[in-house]
């Protein structure tokens, strides 16, 4: 691992960092905010995904989560959203595909397949390298993210529900499967055989089965991808009739940027807090 820079804040430490994937094959790069409690003991870590074209940095710049970060006590990690590099195959033209548009999955169609891991970068190898350089109770994770991140939040919990203590989303891309918004990436990385695409479809999960304690969602009804794209009433159905508790709000006139995300951060640091805490 690499430090790339740190900066003080709120009496934590910002830094980003880079690391040599394994499973993606190439240099990955991350952030962390460590609190000022990090000084002392390991703390709850919060996991946090981001959407279509972003990186580690947009959370970082304007998700405005430090401050109440560090007064919990909780260690925010913002991994990349794709692999990087000259080698990494991409469609430069598509900004629903490639790079900044992992989908959180682990891609098994060629060229794809070799790169575009970030399912098992996400759940297996970049927490075993957070566990083994940063002061982090590994016992109590949440996770979150926006749009393709909150995606991966979702699905990522729904598989790993021993793991996480608390999820939530941003307008999540709830039915990636039916969405005409994820569906072409879906097929290149994924195949043809649709029934491979359950594994990373929050509906199509809980429908075979898996669970998750409860979720809280936050959807703007000003969001321009919000019939289309995101879908939270299929996601609430699903919910509804697995049994599963969703705190679904929409908020009146907001859209799909970071405006959003930075108004309802505090609400979703607050939930995690309270499920991850002493």
């Amino acid at each position: 691992m690499k430090t790339i820079s740190t900066e003080n804040s709120h009496g934590g430490t910002q830094g980003v960092y880079i690391n040599r994937s394994d499973v993606c094959d190439c240099d990955m790069t991350f952030a962390v905010f460590l609190p000022p409690q990090a000084k002392a003991r390991k703390l709850p870590v919060l996991w946090y995904l981001s959407g279509l074209t972003c990186t580690h940095a947009n959370v970082m710049e304007k998700g405005e989560y430090r401050r109440l970060a560090a007064e919990l006590g909780m260690v925010v990690v913002c991994p990349d959203t794709s692999p990087r590099g000259d080698a990494v195959p991409d469609e430069p033209g598509d900004w629903q595909f490639g790079k900044g548009a992992g989908f959180y999955v682990d891609a098994t169609e060629p060229p794809f397949a070799q790169n575009y891991r970030m399912y098992s970068y996400v759940v297996d190898e970049l927490p075993k390298l957070i566990a083994a350089e940063f002061p982090v109770d590994m016992t109590r994770q949440g996770i979150f993210g926006h749009s393709m991140g909150g995606h991966g939040a979702i699905t990522i919990a729904l598989k790993n529900p021993g793991r996480f203590g608390s999820c939530s989303a941003f307008a999540p891309i709830s039915h990636p499967s039916v969405s005409g918004w994820s569906k072409p990436a879906f097929r290149k990385y994924l195949g043809s055989d649709e029934t491979a695409w359950r594994a990373y479809d929050a509906c199509s999960l809980i429908e075979d089965g898996h669970r998750f304690p409860e979720f809280l969602v936050d959807q703007g009804t000003a969001d321009s991808f919000l019939e289309d794209g995101l879908r939270p009433e299929e996601l609430r159905q699903a919910c509804e009739t697995a049994g599963i508790s969703l705190r679904l709000r929409m908020q009146e006139g907001y859209g799909h940027s970071y405006f959003f995300i930075s108004t309802f951060m505090e609400d979703h640091l607050r939930w995690h807090a309270r499920r991850l805490g002493d």
